[in-house]
């Protein structure tokens, strides 16, 4: 299924180890980059964009808002924020998880429900329950984050793709797992409903970082 794009648009995806950008006019591919970085999207990112016909230049800006790495998410997003303000136009979200379910329906065509999963830190991994086909005006995917040993125990499907596949059948997961990070390639394979999201982040759980009055003990009264 594939639902062109209404204008020129950048795709920026750097919520993975993948750093993926690319862009459409429509549902035409005028360039693309994506390769396995796994760090270093910070400086790679404006970079990639830059090499891109008329310096990415477009009249829609698509961001990749998670849940994915907490770093990444935010670097897209702040590139995607600051071209947007720069050249004056939209920016709309889509989640992580929506992409990889959207690609695995294209090159795996499961005929049962499947599961996307993926590495989420502290143990944990982000996953949802994903159906095959979608519908054109499908919701994005209801994502969740547990850990590793407790998911792979509960899990009952025959298929489990994305970055956390291997790691839950390693730990005991029954199924199929095939890798699979996003590719801004094959936005133009989600429905409308899943690319036209608020562009703030998904981070799937709660912040890695505690705020410094939740981690400072109460200093004791002095001695008079």
């Amino acid at each position: 299924m594939s639902q062109p794009l209404a204008q020129r648009t950048l795709i920026i995806d750097c919520a993975t180890p993948a750093l993926s950008i690319a862009l459409f006019d429509g549902d035409r591919l005028i360039e693309a980059t994506h390769r396995e970085l796994g760090r270093g999207h910070a400086e790679a990112l404006l970079p990639a964009i830059a090499a891109l016909p008329e310096g990415g230049r477009a009249d829609a800006i698509l961001v990749n808002i998670g849940p994915g790495s907490f770093t990444g998410v935010r670097v897209g997003l702040a590139a995607a924020r600051a071209l947007g303000f720069a050249w004056q136009v939209p920016i709309s979200g889509y989640g992580c998880l929506d992409l990889v379910a959207a690609i695995a329906r294209t090159e795996l065509a499961p005929t049962e429900p499947f599961a996307v999963t993926m590495v989420g830190g502290h143990g944990e991994i982000f996953w949802a329950d994903a159906a095959s086909p979608v519908t054109p005006d499908g919701p994005p995917l209801t994502v969740r984050s547990t850990p590793i040993d407790e998911l792979a125990a509960s899990l009952n499907v025959g298929l489990l793709v994305g970055s956390g596949a291997q790691t839950l059948v390693d730990a005991g997961a029954r199924g199929q797992a095939v890798p699979l990070l996003p590719d801004a390639r094959a936005v133009v394979r989600l429905p409308v409903t899943q690319r036209t999201r608020p562009p703030v982040p998904d981070y799937g759980r709660g912040a890695d970082a505690k705020p410094m009055a939740a981690l400072s003990k109460p200093r004791p009264a002095p001695v008079r």
